[in-house]
């Protein structure tokens, strides 16, 4: 039995995700770990569930948010 780290629920069906750079989080559902560890677009706060983009280093949920800050100049996806 593990303890969700986003809501505190003690589950025996919790499940660990282990990031790139080693760190591990433990949750109870898809929806506790998306609103934990999913990045936020820069643009409008969305969380970033999809495939999103990067640009410059900065993370956007789709092209119009990229494009909505001035100095980032993105017409799609495959551009970032």
């Amino acid at each position: 039995m593990r303890t969700c780290e986003s809501c505190g629920n003690i589950y025996d069906k919790a499940f660990i995700i282990t990031l790139s750079n080693g760190d591990q989080h433990v949750f109870d559902s898809f929806e506790c770990a998306i609103n934990k560890i999913a990045p936020h677009c820069a643009h409008c706060n969305s969380l970033i569930i999809g495939h999103g983009m990067e640009a410059k280093g900065t993370f956007f949920c789709c092209a119009h948010c990229a494009n909505a800050e001035s100095h980032f100049a993105v017409d799609r996806l495959s551009d970032a």
